[in-house]
């Protein structure tokens, strides 16, 4: 670092610029400015020595013309244009939406559930890819958890790294209300479902073993239920995931009208769950489908960036829900902050195993801090922006509230915007604390994969 130091411009930025540009040209190369992030990172639990201070500060980086705790809205977004998406500029400039700058997260612990973030430092190095694509140890066995590839250098090493565990947690149950917007601003759907995963591998919160007994060959169970409204409470689907990421999950649906498990299609990934939503199954955490079904992954760009992948929990506010702003009733956009990243990994892929895709590419934009993803993007066959994907994540604690994972804060998703840039549709997602049907957002209670897991469940959940 010292000798990274010494020949360091006095102008950061331009510094950072042109490294960001070196690294993109050569398509790998580790995040970090002025070292290695990730190493700096674990080692010191901090990101801070890995960038200039004007990666770090929104008020150092635009010299004084935006500050912790200012509004971006269509007056002053051309400040920070060279930050965002085009989608986001779009929606600010054009369709009344705002934002507030939140200060930059250098603290480590912050950006993922302790015991996965315990799991990453622990196994780092042993991540590789055997000759078929899959992640394994270097010894030859299934991932043992955490991030395989916690400095990733190539877009291959960042989808493993999203695909493997979306909620960075053994078990997860989401608690989500639902509501699908017209282009218009009117709201014509409003859902409350639930989303629970089991990961059968890679498991980090059981001292004696990574893997779940008695499914050998299995990477995760994901089922979703609806509770609300009427016309579509008990419909229930569940996806079994191969460990094998060239092979399509298992789908089976319980629908309450037929009053029975019927297997579904699993290459048709690209429609919506239910009617009104804009969200395909191949949306999910922008890692919905098995890595190897897609292909040509490429890294195409690196840059600073504003984005709320990491302080995006609502916990002060009634059942953690964001307000409503902007589009053409004010009801559109949830109300959040956002952050400087100092660094986003940009990267490509194309929907090799699916001919009739709507999608031609997807472009995700990837936080190397914990591999989130601040917002990614879908285009459709003519080459033209389609959907934008845009979530918000962090610890589930405040100055006054905390939500607790066993000993440690909790960390996960907390809201979430799926925006059809073409028809300007809206379907928009929030993680509750609990839905009217009594049921809660939890994390590695134990026993879920019983309660939701099975065809008996599936069942159960239907009546």
């Amino acid at each position: 670092n010292a000798l990274v130091e010494s020949r360091r411009p006095f102008d950061d930025f331009e510094y950072s610029r042109r490294m960001f540009l070196e690294k993109t040209a050569k398509g790998i190369g580790s995040a970090g400015v002025l070292g290695s992030l990730w190493p700096i990172a674990s080692e010191s639990g901090d990101i801070s020595k890995a960038y200039p201070e004007e990666l770090l500060s929104i008020e150092a980086y635009t010299k004084g013309k935006v500050k912790t705790g200012d509004w971006i809205n269509a007056d002053n977004i051309d400040l920070v244009q060279d930050l965002v998406d085009p989608a986001l500029y779009v929606e600010v400039k054009q369709q009344g939406r705002k934002f507030f700058i939140q200060k930059t997260t250098t603290d480590i612990e912050k950006m993922y559930p302790y015991e996965y973030l315990q799991a990453t430092i622990r196994n780092q190095g042993q991540g590789m890819f055997d000759a078929d694509g899959n992640v394994t140890t270097k010894d030859g066995k299934n991932w043992i958890g955490g991030h395989p590839f916690p400095d990733p250098k190539t877009g291959l090493e960042v989808i493993a790294n999203m695909t493997l565990s979306w909620g960075r947690h053994d078990q997860s149950l989401y608690a989500i209300k639902c509501q699908s917007l017209s282009a218009a601003g009117n709201i014509e759907y409003d859902y409350d479902f639930a989303w629970a995963e089991q990961n059968a591998v890679g498991l980090v919160n059981d001292p004696n073993t990574p893997y779940m007994t008695g499914h050998d060959g299995i990477g995760r169970f994901q089922t979703t239920w609806f509770s609300s409204p009427n016309d579509v409470k008990g419909t229930a689907f569940m996806s079994i995931w191969p460990i094998d990421q060239r092979k399509f999950p298992d789908l089976l649906g319980y629908l309450p009208a037929f009053k029975r498990v019927r297997r579904f299609p699993t290459n048709q990934r690209f429609e919506p769950v239910v009617a009104g939503m804009n969200f395909y199954i191949s949306d999910a955490w922008a890692a919905g489908d098995p890595y190897l079904t897609w292909g040509n992954y490429k890294l195409v760009g690196r840059q600073p960036f504003l984005g709320s992948s990491q302080q995006g929990w609502n916990g002060d506010n009634p059942n953690w829900a964001p307000e409503l702003h902007g589009g053409p009733e004010g009801k559109t956009f949830w109300t959040i902050g956002k952050e400087l990243i100092p660094e986003v990994l940009i990267v490509e892929a194309e929907p090799t195993g699916y001919a009739r895709a709507p999608y031609s590419k997807k472009r995700i934009y990837s936080d190397p801090r914990n591999t989130v993803f601040p917002t990614f993007s879908t285009f459709d066959r003519r080459g033209d922006l389609f959907k934008v994907g845009e979530p918000g994540f962090g610890q589930y604690k405040t100055d006054k509230n905390v939500f607790m994972d066993g000993k440690h804060p909790a960390w996960s998703w907390t809201w979430y915007h799926s925006h059809n840039m073409q028809d300007t549709t809206m379907t928009r997602f929030i993680q509750s604390e609990q839905l009217a049907s009594g049921l809660k957002s939890q994390y590695n209670t134990g026993d879920m994969f019983d309660q939701y897991m099975t065809e008996a469940a599936l069942r159960r959940l239907g009546t």
